[in-house]
């Protein structure tokens, strides 16, 4: 086994211990609070957080750790660190909340600037998808029967399926899908999710032309997608610069199977700002 398939393991693993402790607290009925206006966190959040960066913490001393939930003093300079965890411990909290099950713990690392491992778990079905760059990418489901997945080969647009945000339509985003005119439009919760049915082939294209979150919502389905053949870029179609000390996806989020890219970016484009 590789080294980086071995880290790969490792984090699958940290996943699964995470999610367990997302799941305990889903079933019960938890309190909610609120960081800003639509932004709620729980007591899964911030325990998953803790748990998933005392792992990391233990199996890779000295490797920064960008956790939502975390203080940000903790990982000041992590954009000079040759590698660097990304960490967003409960994907779609607002679906969480809703109790609707699209919701993910994600852990992502980048090395030299690039991201290079990403797990995405869903703690409600227990399903993960897992990518190493370089090496491909699984999913793995809850009994551990594990399948090798790859991008879908569709090259128009018109017969794409594009996932989009439950929570955050906007007017930009639907011009841009009147742009594209996909055979299907598809909601669905939680970045981590949509970007890992892109990668499994189960969707063709994931969409967010505005702002879409903070780092940690990019790194672990970057190297998943990547992974699985195919692009990961902001809405302009430049890679995600992990190494610029910037925690905001300002300019958006597009996941596709490859083929579909300069398409996509295109429709970006010609709405506009």
């Amino acid at each position: 086994m590789s080294s980086r398939a071995a880290d790969l393991e490792a984090l699958h693993a940290i996943a699964r211990d995470a999610a367990a402790v997302i799941a305990r607290v889903y079933a019960t009925d938890f309190a909610v609070d609120y960081k800003g206006p639509a932004d709620p966190v729980t007591r899964a959040d911030r325990e998953a957080n803790d748990l998933i960066c005392a792992r990391l913490a233990a199996a890779y001393p000295g490797v920064p750790i960008v956790a939502e939930e975390s203080d940000p003093a903790t990982f000041e300079g992590f954009h000079r660190a040759e590698r660097a965890f990304f960490v967003d411990p409960l994907d779609g909290t607002l679906e969480f909340v809703a109790k609707n099950g699209q919701f993910a713990v994600m852990i992502g690392l980048v090395e030299a600037g690039r991201a290079v491992l990403g797990v995405v778990l869903a703690p409600a079905t227990g399903i993960a998808w897992l990518g190493a760059l370089g090496e491909g990418a699984w999913r793995v489901g809850a009994s551990g029967e594990r399948e090798s997945v790859r991008v879908t080969q569709t090259a128009r647009a018109e017969d794409a399926t594009v996932l989009v945000s439950r929570s955050h339509r906007g007017a930009r985003l639907s011009a841009v899908l009147d742009g594209l005119a996909p055979r299907e439009a598809r909601p669905h919760g939680g970045a981590g999710l949509k970007g890992a049915l892109v990668a499994a082939g189960d969707a063709d294209v994931y969409l967010q032309p505005g702002r879409a979150g903070k780092r940690w919502d990019a790194c672990a389905i970057d190297a998943l997608v990547c992974a699985a053949g195919g692009r990961f870029t902001d809405a302009a179609g430049a890679a995600i610069d992990y190494t610029s000390g910037a925690l905001d996806n300002a300019a958006g989020l597009v996941a596709t199977n490859g083929l579909l890219h300069a398409r996509v970016i295109e429709a970006i484009a010609a709405v506009g700002a």
